[in-house]
């Protein structure tokens, strides 16, 4: 069993722009955002079985500006950012990815909760090709579990917004 995945972070949101963590607060795209996501469906659109998107607002925003009634889309909440708890909505703050978040959870659970999405997915989605729209917890999962990165050299990498990344996930 294979999926092909194409993973793209949810577009710019205005904490992005103002250095906040969102984390499961649900976030608005700025204008930029609103144009990326443009974007997306522009290369995206027509090459996808179906798009799966974090719940979160600012993912779903993208998901509906990209891609509208398209394709078949679906929201799972596993594929939310990770949960910052008492520090959602706060400036940045990068914990070791085994250290909770106070009231919420670390980067290796948050990690963890996203490779079962993929599990699910690779198990029910046979030689398809999805758009996954997520966020950094997501494209960390991915990069861990197919490439082999260490979470912590993840969490030591600046991110860098890029349209796109691909994927072959085998189960």
């Amino acid at each position: 069993m294979s999926v092909s995945i194409v993973f793209e972070t949810h577009s710019t949101s205005e904490d992005n722009e103002a250095g906040i963590m969102t984390g499961w607060f649900p976030g608005r795209l700025s204008a930029l955002g609103r144009r990326q996501a443009e974007e997306l469906g522009a290369r995206r659109r027509g090459t996808v079985d179906a798009v799966f998107s974090s719940d979160l607002g600012r993912a779903v925003e993208t998901a509906r500006i990209a891609f509208g009634d398209t394709v078949q889309s679906f929201l799972d909440w596993r594929l939310r950012e990770c949960d910052y708890g008492e520090l959602n909505g706060t400036p940045k703050l990068q914990l070791p990815v085994d250290e909770r978040y106070p009231g919420g959870e670390s980067w290796r659970e948050a990690v963890a909760r996203v490779s079962r999405f993929l599990d699910e997915l690779t198990a029910t989605r046979d030689g398809a090709r999805m758009c996954v729209i997520g966020h950094v917890a997501t494209r960390w999962a991915l990069d861990h579990r197919v490439r082999g990165v260490p979470l912590e050299q993840l969490a030591e990498e600046e991110f860098a917004w890029q349209p796109g990344w691909e994927y072959e996930l085998s189960g």
